[in-house]
């Protein structure tokens, strides 16, 4: 897993990002196709080095030409433009996903709807090319994880269409909800709704830079000249290392808290959210206010089934809320095998850390199947099979479960 982590130090701009992954290696010619496949005639784009505060940085610049009138676009003509690009369906599903949580804190700022927002700023080509274009460089790069550290907004009042408006921006103070924000008395805007959106909807984690293997580091520079500051943003990019062999990931942890149901209205539950794709659902029981007997129930899962299980969570449990957050989680380097036993083939699942065997144990299901056909307890399958498997390794082989 390739991964690239934006060290957001003065904060995120679309062209911020974009210059980073110039400056990384993304090839200015992709860019230019990719404007190209956008239909954006009129549409300039210049790469080049500059300096802020001494830091050498790729400032991406998106420009029209002269007489070119700049667009200012609705949600569904910027989501259609995206479709008619011939992106490949990750690319494309994420860069209207990017659209769509900007159209949403639009929307929510004005008290309209979502695809009743008229995009100003965030809507114009050079916006579209950002947005479209980190979400391609990136896939083009071969980054499947996206990470990022805390980010700072700025401080003071930014100038827009709308007026005089606070830092961070309503909108961009909308899209960073749950995200980590860090201490910064620069004045200005650090910030913008374009680098909000696509840090926010991209990302998978926050926080210090995940264990990699760094392979290369390259800076963004934005347009303004930082005070206290250089306007920059750096992204580090390689692949995800994993000490001792042992495997990396994230999960999204999902969690409600669950009175006035019957056990088997939780239990039905739990089997729904199983069948939803969830990885694991366990039940921990609490006393809640007012010392009412409850229970907690938490799922974890993929961040692309979180929604779905949220809702399964809503309609099938009395909760009236759930939380979510995400956890990095190291496993161990797990691998099925297969032993032959009086019972038949029993599958083996065994944990593994720098190559030595940590953990094995049977498959229930296995197990359970073969009982029932044989006529015998569940716990003599499973010895038979553990007895199996350690002989096919040695006597030294581990036997505990995992």
């Amino acid at each position: 897993m390739r991964c690239a982590y934006f060290d957001c130090f003065c904060g995120a701009a679309g062209d911020m990002l974009l210059g980073a992954l110039v400056d990384v290696g993304l090839p200015v010619d992709f860019l230019h196709n990719l404007a190209r496949r956008l239909d954006l005639p009129g549409v300039t784009l210049t790469a080049q080095k500059v300096q802020r505060h001494g830091l050498a940085a790729t400032h991406v610049q998106v420009m029209l030409d002269a007489g070119a009138p700049r667009k200012h676009r609705h949600l569904p003509q910027i989501l259609a433009r995206i479709d008619a690009a011939g992106l490949t369906p990750p690319v494309a599903a994420e860069a209207r996903r990017v659209f769509e949580r900007l159209a949403e804190a639009e929307a929510a700022v004005h008290g309209i709807a979502p695809e009743k927002v008229h995009f100003h700023e965030v809507g114009a080509d050079d916006a579209l090319l950002d947005i479209v274009g980190t979400c391609a460089g990136l896939a083009e790069l071969g980054v499947s994880e996206v990470r990022c550290g805390p980010i700072p907004t700025g401080s003071g009042t930014v100038t827009c269409e709308h007026g005089v408006l606070p830092v961070p921006a309503p909108a961009t103070a909308l899209l960073l909800r749950g995200a980590p924000l860090a201490e910064c008395d620069e004045p200005g805007e650090l910030t913008t709704p374009t680098g909000a959106a696509i840090l926010t909807t991209l990302a998978a984690g926050y926080g210090p830079p995940p264990a990699l293997r760094l392979e290369a580091v390259g800076c963004g520079a934005g347009t303004r000249q930082g005070r206290t500051r250089p306007n920059v943003l750096r992204v580090l990019i390689g692949p995800r290392s994993a000490p001792d062999d042992a495997e990396h990931d994230t999960v999204v942890v999902l969690e409600a808290q669950v009175d006035d149901a019957t056990g088997q209205a939780v239990a039905y539950a739990c089997e729904r959210l199983l069948a939803a794709g969830a990885l694991d659902v366990f039940v921990v029981p609490m006393i809640m206010k007012k010392g009412r007997p409850g229970q907690l129930l938490t799922v974890l899962c993929e961040d692309a089934r979180a929604a779905a299980l949220e809702t399964v969570l809503l309609h099938e449990t009395t909760t009236f809320g759930v939380r979510r957050h995400v956890c990095t989680r190291r496993k161990l380097a797990r691998s099925p095998e297969t032993v032959a036993t009086a019972y038949g083939p029993i599958r083996v699942k065994v944990g593994r850390q720098a190559g030595a065997v940590v953990q094995a144990w049977p498959e229930y299901d296995d197990c359970a199947a073969a009982a029932l056909v044989r006529g015998v307890p569940l716990r003599v399958v499973q010895e038979a099979a553990l007895s199996a498997w350690r002989r096919s390794q040695g006597s030294d082989a581990a036997g505990s479960r995992g």
